[in-house]
Order: C-alpha cells, then sequence, then structure tokens
C-alpha cells in the first residue's frame, strides 16, 4: 500500500505575536500549511525532526536566541532550511546565519513576495534534500541483501577485475565467482557491469565499508508531531 507524503509545513518562530499572526495568514493565504511557535525552546519541544518543510526564524529573542536554534538543529541532525526574518540583524550576524547553513537572511520588514519566495525556494531544498536521503537509504537497503562474499564480490568487479583474478584473491574457483556476481546483479537490480559501476558510484563511500555496517542502517520511522500554537 502506498503512503502518502506528508504535506510540508511551514514553522514559524518569533517571540512578537503579532508578527507571527501576520506571517502565519501571508503564508496559509500561499497555500502551506503553517505552525507557528513563540520560542525556540518551544520549536524544539514540539517540533517533529522528521516532518519535512522550513524554518523562518527570528534572530533576536529571550533566552535561546535564532542561532542558537540553528546550531541546535544542526548539532541534532536536523538541516530543516532556514530563512532567517529579522529587525535587528547585521552583516557579521547575516554572515555567520548564511555560513551556517541558512537559506535566506531578510530585513523586517520585507516584501510579501520576497519572504513567499524565500519560502518557495527552502521547500524545494527540504524537498530535495529528503528525496536524495531516500534513495540513499534504499540503496543501502540494497547493499544490505549482500552476503558478505557477495560484498566482496562486488568490490573487485567494479574495480574491473576479471573472475579469474576475483577468484585467486578469495582463494577459490572462478565457477564459484560468476554465481556471486550473478546473485550481486540480481539482488542490486542491475544486468550489466556499467550499471553495477554506476550504483557504486551513487552509494559512494558507504559502498566500500564492512557490510556488518549496512546492518545498522534502518529507514527513519515517522514518528511523533507538530502542532501550532497561533491561529
Amino acid at each position: 500500500m502506498n503512503v502518502p507524503p506528508v504535506p510540508a509545513t511551514v514553522f514559524l518562530v518569533d517571540d512578537d505575536v503579532s508578527v507571527l499572526r501576520a506571517i502565519a495568514r501571508l503564508v496559509r493565504s500561499a497555500g502551506w500549511k503553517v505552525a507557528a511557535f513563540h520560542s525556540p525552546q518551544d520549536f524544539l519541544d514540539r517540533q517533529d525532526p522528521d516532518a519535512p518543510g522550513c524554518l523562518v526564524l527570528d534572530v533576536t529573542m529571550p533566552g535561546l536566541n535564532g542561532l542558537e536554534l540553528q546550531q541546535a538543529l544542526a548539532h541534532a541532525g536536523n538541516y530543516l532550511p532556514i530563512i532567517f526574518l529579522t529587525g535587528t540583524g547585521d552583516i557579521p550576524t547575516s554572515v555567520r546565519a548564511m555560513k551556517s547553513g541558512a537559506v535566506d537572511f531578510l530585513s523586517k520588514p520585507c516584501r510579501d513576495e520576497e519572504l513567499l519566495g524565500a519560502i518557495q525556494y527552502a521547500l524545494a531544498k527540504d524537498q530535495q534534500f529528503r528525496q536524495q536521503q531516500a534513495q540513499e537509504r534504499a540503496l543501502a537497503e540494497l547493499l544490505a541483501t549482500l552476503t558478505p562474499r557477495e560484498h566482496e564480490v562486488m568490490l573487485r568487479v567494479v574495480a574491473g577485475k576479471l573472475n579469474k583474478q576475483i577468484a585467486a584473491d578469495l582463494g577459490t574457483v572462478e565457477q564459484t565467482i560468476k554465481v556471486h556476481r550473478a546473485r550481486v546483479m540480481e539482488k542490486l537490480g542491475v544486468t550489466s557491469v556499467a550499471d553495477l559501476v554506476r550504483l557504486s558510484e551513487r552509494a559512494g563511500a558507504r559502498i566500500k565499508q564492512s557490510h556488518s555496517a549496512y546492518d545498522r542502517i534502518a529507514p527513519r520511522s515517522n514518528t511523533g508531531g507538530h502542532s501550532g500554537v497561533v491561529t
């Protein structure tokens, strides 16, 4: 059964309630789902890290500020695209935010079209990142179906070695290597060595790791949820 994709959410964090409500109305008018929070800590306590979307974030707030929230998310492995929207930003602050991965840094007040354009870009970036993650997990799952010996054979095949050479490396006969090679191709869903090489290039360093490492890789589950505070 196909599971429908989770809709993207524009998360808003600002301690100014009037600003928060105004931005929430604007974002909803553009057709996006909104979840608004009064403080960075409130966001950290409530937001589902697996929820797709982007974050529109003020910089200067009591307690945890916007830059500190950005650092906390990165430390937790949450790479939600961030748009800073602030009335007190300066060049050093904006440079620091952008170097840490922010999508944009806008000054209050900004034009509605400017903010909506930044949000659209951030949502597209998040979707692309999550698609890439899904592809990597699917590839890791395929690699995890290989036995340790099949993994060894695969590494030598993509390195350009012939069956006879691989048999000598592994201390077995050529016919056995042919069997392992055929099973590798079948499990990974490829029909040629060229396809196998392309798959290995997509896998990058992962394909060179030990087989036991793949057993520890599992798809991330989508648990928990979030709730907006401002209506």
